[in-house]
């Protein structure tokens, strides 16, 4: 595994070392030693999730608060997304700035978000398989988030037709939440 990028304050691009042949491939997606020794991401993920999307899917901008505050470590098994990560740490550098890339089955990123940051993504493709790994439980009372066309933020979002669930289309703007008390 490599670091292919740094973006944002402490949020990386990472690419495994992939093994190819006539018979497909091997990658190893994490491993501890190698994760911490890029950068002392001193990271114990706990959780693996996984969701399945159709193309136009957007789930997000979403975050955890407090003490259920999660780092995130994403990639794409089957398909396409447009990722985004937002710093929403008041003592950051890069403090409401964001950072998209596309992660795909085929270039096989992954992107480490760390605590502190909003999330979401848009799937590019159908039958879309994204897969994350979080270093904290989720907490319902801790859920937090953000309405995805934040004016302030002016995430710039593939062209589609998109699909948002009834929770993510009533999230708050970020000028709504009082951001010094989340973390």
């Amino acid at each position: 595994m490599k670091i292919v990028k740094k973006v944002l304050t402490d949020a990386i691009i990472l690419k495994p070392r992939v093994f190819k042949d006539d018979r497909g491939y091997f990658y190893e997606s994490f491993n501890e030693r190698v994760f911490e020794s890029l950068g002392g991401m001193n990271t114990n993920f706990i959780q693996d999730n996984q969701s399945s999307s159709s193309r136009g899917t957007l789930r997000g901008l979403h975050f955890q608060t407090g003490s259920a505050a999660q780092a995130k470590l994403v990639r794409v098994i089957k398909g396409t997304v447009y990722d985004v990560a937002v710093d929403l740490r008041p003592d950051s550098p890069t403090f409401k700035q964001w950072h998209g890339v596309e992660l795909s089955e085929e270039n096989d990123l992954q992107f480490f978000i760390p605590r502190g940051f909003a999330h979401a993504f848009v799937a590019l493709e159908d039958n879309t398989i994204f897969q994350y790994k979080v270093d904290n439980y989720y907490s319902s009372e801790n859920d937090g988030g953000i309405i995805w066309n934040d004016e302030e933020l002016s995430i710039t979002w593939p062209e589609l037709k998109l699909e948002l669930s009834e929770k993510d289309k009533n999230l708050p703007r970020l000028n709504q939440l009082n951001l010094n008390t989340l973390w």
